[in-house]
């Protein structure tokens, strides 16, 4: 074998194994960036104090409850309130369903719009955004970074909801089988299980509204501004689908099938109006996503 051809062998085999290397920094170098963005989404005081409003939620609503029936639990709260609240006395673990009831139409949605909405704009107004860039990430995996990052939120802060709502259900009230809304009984292991499905499902409620959001940061530079213009839409959505000469347009809005989580607690499920929700999210996280790609990749970042 001559001298060349030992040299390009030699060539070709110190890039093999320098591939696999170059494939490894890059999958460090996104979890790091993952990692950052998480890091730094939630040491911020404002995501802290949206937790901690969340966590508040089922608190009051648990103690609202207990001061009305006197801890009766043969006397329900009176009222018309979110769905479940007079099974509360019964079995503390509908506090969990009536503290995501009561949570998901605004205090959610709007803890995610501040979070989704300051993701890109808040970057570009604190100036970092431009050294972010410079950094091998790219645009589109940065903008993924940032997405994945708001919808972690979702899930933690629906968690939040959650596991505040057990834990004071279970200080409050006692715990034990449950009544499906069909009238059939579970067992307290199988509302458990429950309570975590509908948990999730509320979370991937909110994907379309994580994905408006980060839409929206992509047009300001301006936190603020994107955080105020995405609550505001939120607002906007949320009276619309109560005016009942717009009912042919409701169906479309991203906030309509929200409360169809409770069909979990029948018996058997109803899935029809909880497949419309979970696509109509994928529908408005496709196109706001897009949208917001779109807008990003063309974004003159000059700050």
């Amino acid at each position: 074998m001559s001298q060349a051809e030992e040299i390009a062998l030699k060539g070709r085999g110190e890039l093999r194994d320098q591939l696999p290397q170059a494939a490894s920094r890059r999958t460090t170098f996104y979890g790091t960036l993952f990692r950052n963005e998480l890091s730094s989404t939630f040491r911020r005081w404002r995501t802290l104090a949206l937790l901690c409003v969340l966590a508040a939620v089922p608190v009051l609503v648990g103690i609202a409850v207990k001061i009305e029936t006197g801890g009766d639990s043969s006397s329900g709260p009176s009222g018309n309130g979110p769905a479940f609240i007079s099974q509360i006395t019964n079995n503390g673990l509908f506090l969990v369903f009536t503290a995501l009831a009561a949570t998901l139409p605004f205090f959610l949605p709007m803890a995610i719009g501040v979070i989704a909405g300051d993701a890109i704009a808040g970057e570009a107004n604190a100036g970092t955004l431009r050294y972010l860039l410079v950094a091998p990430a790219g645009r589109t995996r940065l903008l993924l970074t940032k997405y994945a990052t708001v919808m972690t939120f979702c899930l933690v802060a629906t968690l939040v909801v959650a596991l505040s709502a057990l834990t004071v259900g279970a200080i409050l009230f006692p715990l034990g089988d449950l009544t499906t809304i069909s009238g059939t009984r579970i067992t307290f292991a199988e509302g458990l299980g429950r309570a975590l499905l509908i948990a999730l499902v509320v979370a991937a409620s909110l994907i379309g509204v994580a994905a408006l959001g980060l839409f929206v940061s992509t047009l300001t530079n301006s936190g603020i501004a994107a955080m105020a213009t995405t609550v505001g839409l939120l607002i906007t959505v949320q009276i619309l689908d109560q005016i009942p000469q717009l009912h042919a347009l409701q169906p479309y809005f991203f906030s309509h099938y929200w409360l169809s989580f409770a069909d979990l607690m029948r018996e058997p499920v109803y899935w029809d109006d909880l497949v419309k929700n979970l696509g109509l999210q994928s529908l408005y996280a496709a196109v706001f996503g897009s949208a917001a790609w779109a807008r990003f990749m063309a974004k003159d970042i000059t700050t």
